[in-house]
């Protein structure tokens, strides 16, 4: 069985933050949406649940986190470097906040990273393995 990721969200604005990751390629799957939370596939195996504070709140009794601060970067695997700066074009046109990280052009590995709307931190890569240093 392949293994899947849901990743939860807390979101200030839904139907923004819609059209954001809409935007950069996820697609709705409405049977797991409504007015409080979003389902946004971004493949097969990874699907970013968008919520509410009201609804996130259901899930937990701590506080959500104060985005000034960092607690994960969650990583998005692009076909090359052009995708990787295609995706940050579009961070950018549709209001997120493009490279708040350095760029890191590794030879082997180009990323980028981003925030969303609500200032969570995400990053766009391309990683070619045949050309990754060989481990000892």
């Amino acid at each position: 069985m392949t293994k899947k990721i849901f990743i939860n969200l807390p979101v200030r604005d839904l139907p923004k933050a819609m059209a954001f990751y809409s935007a950069i390629g996820a697609v709705n799957n409405p049977q797991f949406s409504d007015d409080t939370a979003a389902c946004m596939v971004i493949s097969d195996a990874i699907y970013v649940m968008l919520l509410t504070h009201p609804k996130w709140a259901t899930f937990t009794k701590k506080p959500i986190a104060d985005v000034r601060h960092s607690e994960v970067m969650l990583a998005l695997a692009c076909d090359d470097g052009k995708a990787v700066d295609a995706m940050l074009q579009t961070v950018t046109n549709q209001g997120g906040k493009p490279d708040v990280n350095e760029k890191q052009d590794l030879g082997f590995m180009y990323s980028r990273s981003f925030e969303d709307l609500d200032g969570h931190v995400w990053e766009a890569f391309y990683m070619d393995m045949s050309q990754a240093p060989s481990g000892s």
